[in-house]
């Protein structure tokens, strides 16, 4: 009985391992170190499963990034300003792509240029959509090594480089995304699709779909040769590989007119990836002669700290009765009333839609009054200074200066006013936002009122660079 009973034993331990063996193996059930490079992708850069799974072993950085940028003979030479902002020679990577080759020496501090071709095989549609739509497909044959993200854009663009690889950096770029932002006007949205990445925002596209998009693009050109845009063909063709866009807030299309103060001011909580259409909106820093002057002075803040530019902070001095907006490196504003942080998060409408409407928009707006006494003080930005410290203790110092005369007026001569209108300075301290912050689940950056009640003339904003705790609120 005992050698039955030994014997029956044996057999299902032998059926039992025999079985885990099999369970073990089974790709599905088991995590592996092989290559996941997707099919017919030769180049893609050799990930494992450890670099997914193990933090930080293989971060994305700028140089896995490949742009691809829109332009022309004849509009380089007007628009070479906005790429010059955020293009770093032997840094970035990438091209300007051409109709033509140009007849003049190319400039030096310009990205290296490629001339567009294949473009006459195709009988219908715009001959400029058409081939800006197959920028990705010629990038693609150019067979660069490690490339993780192609990235579209025109070339009025301004990326803001940092912020954008670390936005890419959240996704699997083994997997296949599509990555952008809508137009910030309802009727873009409604007249292409809420679906679009708009091109002049730019939009990144991962290598894995990249390699399915270049087998249709050129079929899909034909297909969707009605469609006006080139970010519109693109689209197209990805709905019919079934990907959908991700949005990230940071990629600003500005599809408006007027003034961007009242967006820049109330940023969303995300990082600043781009911003568009610069030439025809007014200058964002009200006493810079030039859209130019204005964008050097935003782009030298965000080089000083480039995760807080824009980033908006909420104090509220209970012993004034004050409420403070701070968006860091642009603007300041000083309500003598309390406001509360929901209202202080809506963006003011300094604009109107692309076609000159004033609405509707894609992010709640509020109205300017037109009453002195029912508008903030608005400060911008003056001076930047690196502060002290190093490592965690690393501060920086920015200066803003007040307005005058006040945004949309005259000054308020209410007594409550009087105090705030003495202050014609603000300064703010605050220490380097760490990439990582965005990792996390999105919330604003906490801020600490410490100035005398003395009569001073400056106001200084302590920001601490750490998630409010749990017990804090505006």
């Amino acid at each position: 009985m005992m050698k039955i009973t030994l014997l029956v034993f044996l057999v299902i331990s032998f059926v039992l391992l025999l079985f885990l063996s099999r369970w073990t193996t089974n790709p599905l059930l088991s995590i592996t170190t092989h290559s996941l490079t997707a099919p017919e992708c030769s180049e893609c850069p050799k990930t494992t499963a450890t670099d997914i799974v193990g933090e930080g072993l293989y971060d994305t950085n700028i140089s896995h990034i490949l742009f691809g940028i829109g332009g022309s003979t004849k509009t380089w030479a007007s628009r070479k300003h906005h790429t010059k902002l955020w293009w770093k020679p032997n840094v970035t990577r990438g091209f300007v792509w051409l109709d033509e080759k140009p007849n003049k020496e190319w400039p030096n501090d310009s990205p290296p240029y490629r001339v567009s071709h294949g473009t006459g095989r195709f009988k219908y549609g715009s001959r400029t959509s058409n081939r800006i739509a197959r920028i990705v497909l010629e990038s693609y044959r150019l067979k660069m090594k490690n490339v993780r993200w192609f990235v579209m854009c025109d070339d009025d663009t301004v990326f803001f480089t940092e912020n954008l690889v670390t936005v890419l950096a959240k996704y699997d770029h083994n997997q296949m995304y599509y990555i952008g932002g809508n137009s910030e006007s309802v009727e873009q949205d409604m007249m292409h699709t809420y679906g679009l990445g708009f091109g002049g925002a730019g939009f990144a596209i991962s290598y894995p779909l990249v390699l399915q998009l270049v087998k249709i693009l050129d079929g899909c050109i034909d297909r969707y040769s009605y469609m006006h845009g080139s970010d519109e063909k693109i689209g197209a063709c990805l709905d019919e590989i079934g990907v959908p866009l991700t949005i990230e807030l940071g990629f600003h299309q500005v599809d408006l007119r007027g003034h961007l103060y009242g967006l820049l001011a109330a940023h969303p909580i995300t990082p600043l990836v781009s911003l568009h259409h610069l030439d025809d909106v007014m200058p964002i820093f009200p006493a810079s002669a030039n859209q130019i002057d204005s964008m050097e002075k935003l782009v030298g803040a965000y080089i000083l700290d480039p995760g807080r530019i824009l980033q908006q902070s909420i104090c509220h001095d209970l012993k004034r009765n004050w409420s403070v907006s701070v968006s860091w490196g642009y603007t300041v504003q000083i309500y003598p009333w309390l406001v509360s942080a929901n209202v202080l998060g809506i963006a003011f409408q300094t604009f109107q839609t692309w076609n000159r409407r004033n609405e509707p928009f894609t992010f709640n707006t509020r109205p300017v009054s037109p009453e002195p006494c029912d508008r903030p003080l608005v400060y911008f930005l003056d001076k930047l200074n690196n502060g002290d410290g190093v490592g965690d203790n690393y501060r920086t110092m920015t200066s803003y200066k007040r307005l005058v005369p006040e945004l949309g007026g005259i000054n308020c001569n209410r007594a409550d006013f009087r105090s705030a209108l003495a202050l014609h300075s603000v300064s703010v301290t605050a220490p380097r936002m760490d990439p990582i912050e965005w990792s996390k689940a999105p919330r604003r950056q906490c801020c600490e009122i410490i100035s005398p009640m003395d009569g001073a003339d400056n106001i200084i904003f302590q920001i601490s660079s750490k998630r409010c705790n749990l017990l804090s609120f505006h």
